[in-house]
């Protein structure tokens, strides 16, 4: 249970840092989903416009800050 309230979490940061991030429309969130993802030992936020395009992959670190990532694994996309 708290796993799942952690990985929601994450993903609804993620979703908050996307919508600040620059070149985000306000109305992307409508046909947005975010997925909460593991590989190779790191996890992942996998932010997808629809569900077939990736807006923007995320790294949950350590100490829980996310960084977004410009090149990720192949395992997460």
């Amino acid at each position: 249970m708290i796993a799942s309230i952690d990985n929601d979490m994450c993903t609804r940061r993620a979703l908050g840092a996307y919508l600040h991030s620059s070149g985000a429309r306000a109305n992307a969130l409508l046909a947005m989903s975010g997925a909460d993802t593991d590989a190779k030992g790191r996890r992942y936020v996998v932010l997808r416009d629809g569900s077939i395009d990736i807006c923007a992959v995320y790294r949950v670190r350590n100490d829980g800050k996310l960084k977004r990532l410009q090149r990720w694994p192949a395992e997460v996309g």
